[in-house]
């Protein structure tokens, strides 16, 4: 091939490439759909949970069945997130955990179904840097917990005990029946809802996922099967927002850590995240709240990992936010 000609080819792939990406962008669904899976893969021996997941209860989500004939009354459970060892400490931030219980009017018998981190929130939010591997690892999964009884005072005392609604054992046993389902697919934990601005019409980059996310989906399915729902309190829940332009896709692991070319970015984003490694000195988590504010308000930079992969969001004030606010039941 000719040097002109060499040139022109070189010249269609650079628009081609142009063309591809404006494209790409312009048909860029907002918020990003949570990808699900279809299996739930088993979780690495490396991610430790400083709480066992689901200690009394089926981890993988499983139900009994009911009779047909029976009644079960649906509750909702709120309390603070960790009440059972810091009291109400952080219920006095609103960072508070939900759940569903169930009573049947035949047995007696009452059951908590709740979803929630394998490894705690620390290990959901931030990675672990690890000197072997050049990518960060994440210990993100999240599940389905089932188990008998419904902790009368662990809800009650500083949160929510009340009765919303009744179903009929069928009712009850399909729900269980997508709660598996749901619990099979949907694995991974997510921290943030990412805004544009705090206003009312703000556009939703990125949902969170997470325990109200599974108690709302739950609520709708039961709708779905023909439930009644109501409340005579208002039913505010937890939601942990940053705020920031449009995001910009970066890429997977592999995209990213194993291309030399993108060492830079590799390295910046394994930078920003070193700042949030858990396990840290008193000294050294001061050191790093400061890093972390140069960062993220300074700079206006955060990393976010989404769907196993990278996005960068260009901050803007407020930046980040927790609120308590009211999401009706459907």
């Amino acid at each position: 091939m000719s040097h002109t000609g060499s040139v022109l080819c070189l010249n269609l792939l650079l628009f081609l490439h142009v063309v591809t990406h404006f494209r790409s962008n312009a048909q860029q669904q907002w918020p990003v759909p949570y990808r699900r899976v279809d299996s739930r893969p088993a979780a690495d021996s490396f991610c430790e949970a400083l709480f066992p997941f689901c200690p009394t209860g089926d981890s993988d989500g499983r139900i009994p069945s009911m009779r047909d004939s029976d009644v079960i009354s649906v509750y909702r459970l709120q309390t603070p997130v960790w009440e059972f060892k810091y009291g109400d400490l952080l219920g006095k931030l609103h960072i508070m955990h939900d759940a569903i219980g169930f009573s049947s009017s035949e047995t007696g018998s009452n059951f908590t179904v709740e979803w929630y981190e394998l490894f705690q929130l620390g290990n959901c939010t931030f990675p672990h840097i690890r000197p072997e591997e050049y990518a960060p690892f994440w210990c993100n999964q999240g599940a389905a917990c089932f188990f008998g009884g419904i902790e009368d005072l662990h809800w009650s005392q500083n949160g929510t005990l009340e009765k919303i609604g009744e179903l009929t054992g069928n009712q009850f046993n399909d729900m269980a029946q997508w709660v598996q389902d749901d619990n099979e697919t949907g694995i991974y934990y997510e921290t943030w809802t990412v805004l544009s601005d705090p206003s009312p019409n703000a556009t939703v980059w990125f949902e969170s996922y997470d325990c109200s996310q599974f108690v709302h989906r739950t609520y709708r399915k039961l709708t779905e099967l023909g439930a009644k729902l109501s409340s005579r309190s208002q039913t505010n829940y937890t939601k942990i927002y940053l705020f920031s332009g449009e995001p910009t896709y970066l890429g997977n692991d592999s995209s990213i850590f194993g291309q030399p070319a993108l060492k830079n970015l590799a390295g910046d984003i394994r930078t920003f995240y070193h700042t949030f490694r858990p396990h840290q000195t008193f000294v050294d988590f001061a050191v790093s709240l400061l890093e972390a504010y140069e960062k993220v308000v300074l700079e206006k930079s955060f990393y976010l990992y989404y769907n196993f992969e990278y996005w960068h969001l260009p901050m803007k004030p407020p930046y980040i936010q927790i609120t308590y606010e009211e999401v009706p039941l459907p």
